[in-house]
């Protein structure tokens, strides 16, 4: 059984359809990124597993709850088995990168100051940021902003992970430093990973599929071989922008 799946999904703003019909299903221990233009639904797509949106009409289901119908200790206890890296990194511009990546610790569980401090030095040296520990968000680099917030979304251990352009405004040696991390977590604790991006070339380098969006409908779902391999229209526009990768 998949462990999140979408069912016949339409959202709709003011009338217009952002999402429409819209049905996939993502396996447990995957990388499953969402490409497509500005404006097709894909941070749309991504706020319905967490249910920071409900949809119009249609199921999503999460591990076997339909989290559309789901009651509020249900969506907590997903949500409780989810991270959510957001575009912006959202850190809190008071605290500190290792107060920053604390805070689903101090919030969430019972660990003493003690048990939160080691598994925050272990986190901040997964993403290679120990010596930015007591440093604040504004003084660091938006690359280093990304992975403290990548540290504070893993650190709970997460089973789920929801990425929303993780790579944003970042130059390409940041960009693939971020997609190795990315890749490198899901592959060492087994966790799911969804990542919505425009960096075609990122996704095609560390998805297991991709789902491709179009005018709210999808175009394509499959593996990035037969991605590149697509004879569909649509799909050949992107793969032209893929030249020269090799997977």
């Amino acid at each position: 059984m998949a462990l999140i799946e979408f069912k016949n999904v339409v959202k709709k703003f003011d009338g217009s359809s952002v999402l429409d019909d819209v049905s996939f299903s993502i396996e447990k221990g995957e990388v499953f990124c969402v490409i497509g233009p500005s404006g097709v639904g894909k941070s749309v797509t991504l706020k319905h597993i967490v249910r920071l949106l409900s949809p119009t009409s249609g199921d999503v289901i999460v591990d076997g709850v339909n989290i559309t119908e789901c009651s509020d200790n249900e969506l907590f206890s997903l949500r409780s088995r989810m991270a959510y890296l957001f575009q912006s990194g959202a850190l809190l511009a008071w605290k500190t990168v290792a107060e920053n990546v604390a805070l689903p610790l101090q919030e969430c569980t019972s660990l003493d100051d003690v048990e939160i401090d080691s598994k925050v030095n272990a986190a901040l040296e997964a993403v290679e940021l120990s010596a930015a520990a007591d440093k604040y968000p504004s003084e660091i680099s938006g690359g280093m902003q990304k992975r403290a917030a990548l540290a504070r979304a893993m650190v709970r251990q997460a089973e789920i992970v929801l990425y929303d352009e993780p790579t944003s405004g970042l130059d390409p040696v940041t960009s693939v430093m971020i997609h190795k991390l990315i890749k490198k977590f899901n592959k060492e604790r087994g966790v799911t990973s969804v990542v919505v991006t425009h960096d075609l070339a990122g996704a095609i380098s560390i998805a297991d599929r991709l789902l491709l969006l179009r005018n709210a409908r999808v175009a394509f779902c499959g593996t990035p071989q037969d991605f590149l391999k697509s004879t569909d229209p649509y799909a050949m526009e992107y793969v032209a922008a893929t030249k020269g990768i090799t997977i």
